[in-house]
């Protein structure tokens, strides 16, 4: 995927509006996966899921998102930004009606998949539009690159807002359903607010490529997410386990192979582009976990309704937006991203280890408030300069590209961390659904879980990252 610049297209109103729609987009798609978390525990009674698939309502939108994202790029790429930002939009209306509709597990999960790829069209384009209207001027682009990465932190803290409103005063399905007036908004903009025009070069699409990596990384989180339902000695768990693996291989001979990859894998000699993605993927696979159990606890173990739980969780979103705004350059600039970065997993790993203490008489105030925030603290650090690092660390002519692996790299680290974390939970007890100590027992046995993921990243990149350059 590449994200090529070209001069302003357009008044100063249009680029405005343009840039309106894309931070929208960028606010929306980090919404959807954040909207859900309130909901789950309606969701799990009234549809049927079990604790083992519960985790599958985030993980079919991830797994998709992050295994298509690279097709998404290279797609925009050929057929332009503009046709394959709204087609994304069409995508993720459709999967969001396909959700809010859904009466059993298997649609559900279906509509949250088609959400996903609808996600994976919408992101990488969008930056290539974002970069197609300022690109050409290095100030208004710093302008809009700082309201588009605002936009994420604020997706996230207004997904798990609104998901307690609406879950405790409509109904679970709207919050699928309110993408639809969105996306038809956003639909009706962008032939006024976007430059049109394919990027050039080549038309081919290495579709074989998205295939094997989506199926193989769907394979992997599918076999572990079931192991503690059928067994991890029992043959179905190694034979699928095995199958995503061989995809997974397949998928980078084929890349080293092609002519025209999706992913040129010679970008990972880059210095600090591998190492920062590897932080990125630790990051997500420590964080969602959380999240998601945060949720769980809340609600399964505290007793809150959803409107209280969305409310709770409320001054812990609000940090990592502030932080990743305001302190987070500030930091950067103090002591560089290397450091940055591991005081930020270090924090994430010790705020998730006081979660790990939780007990099932324990309160808001003390046990969940004060490490939530540690651990928010944590990730506004540590997101931001690996984020950047893995951008910057690659030819500029290949930063569109880097984006997609870093994203990418995000993404599966939140499907594979979630999946593992879930069978440590069921392990542990979450599974037993009504039993409050049990329940308290496999959260706290995830959060502990998490806290090692994120210390291993603190030290992989005290190790791998090699410091800040000019």
């Amino acid at each position: 995927m590449s994200v090529l610049t070209s001069p302003a297209t357009g008044s100063r109103s249009r680029r405005r509006l343009g840039l309106a729609v894309i931070a929208a987009a960028q606010f929306m798609v980090i919404m959807d996966t954040s909207i859900i978390g309130v909901a789950l525990p309606q969701m799990q009674r009234e549809l049927g899921f079990t604790p083992e698939n519960l985790s599958w309502v985030f993980n079919a939108y991830v797994v998709a998102f992050g295994g298509l994202l690279l097709l998404g790029g290279k797609v925009s790429d050929v057929l332009g930004a503009r046709t394959v930002f709204a087609a994304g939009w069409v995508v993720l209306a459709a999967g969001s009606l396909v959700a809010a509709v859904a009466g059993n597990v298997e649609v559900e999960l279906a509509g949250r998949a088609i959400q996903g790829a609808g996600a994976a069209l919408i992101a990488p384009s969008a930056l290539t539009l974002l970069m197609m209207l300022f690109g050409s001027e290095p100030r208004e682009l710093t302008k809009a690159l700082a309201l588009y990465g605002a936009a994420a932190p604020a997706g996230g803290t207004a997904g798990v807002f609104l998901g307690g409103v609406i879950t405790e005063y409509l109904s679970w399905p709207w919050v699928f359903a309110i993408n639809i007036p969105i996306a038809l908004l956003i639909l009706a903009a962008v032939p006024s607010a976007m430059p049109g025009g394919a990027m050039g070069g080549s038309r081919r699409v290495d579709l074989v490529g998205a295939v094997t990596v989506t199926a193989g990384l769907a394979a992997i989180v599918y076999a572990v997410v079931q192991a503690p339902e059928v067994g991890w000695g029992t043959a179905r768990t190694w034979w699928v386990l095995g199958a995503g693996v061989v995809l997974m291989a397949l998928f980078v001979a084929l890349q080293a192979r092609g002519r025209e990859p999706l992913l040129r894998l010679g970008i990972f000699r880059a210095p600090d582009l591998a190492a920062a993605n590897l932080a990125q993927l630790l990051l997500g696979a420590a964080w969602i976990p959380m999240w998601f159990f945060l949720n769980l606890y809340l609600q399964q173990v505290l007793g809150f309704t959803a409107f209280p739980s969305g409310a709770a969780l409320l001054p812990m979103t609000l940090l990592i937006m502030v932080g990743m705004i305001v302190l987070a350059p500030k930091v950067l600039a103090a002591i560089g991203p290397r450091h940055a970065t591991v005081t930020g997993l270090a924090l994430l790993a010790a705020g998730m280890g006081w979660l790990a203490l939780v007990d099932p008489d324990g309160s808001y105030l003390v046990d969940v408030l004060p490490a939530s925030l540690v651990a928010a603290l944590g990730m506004s650090l540590a997101f931001i300069p690996t984020l950047g690092t893995a951008i910057s660390a690659a030819p500029p002519e290949e930063g569109g590209l880097a984006s997609g692996i870093v994203n990418t790299s995000y993404q599966i680290g939140s499907a594979l961390g979630l999946a593992v974390m879930t069978a440590v939970a069921t392990a542990a007890g979450a599974d037993r659904l009504g039993d409050v100590g049990a329940l308290t027992d496999g959260y706290s046995a995830a959060f502990a879980g998490a806290a090692i993921v994120a210390g291993v990243g603190a030290l992989a990149s005290l190790a791998l990252l090699r410091g800040p350059r000019g």
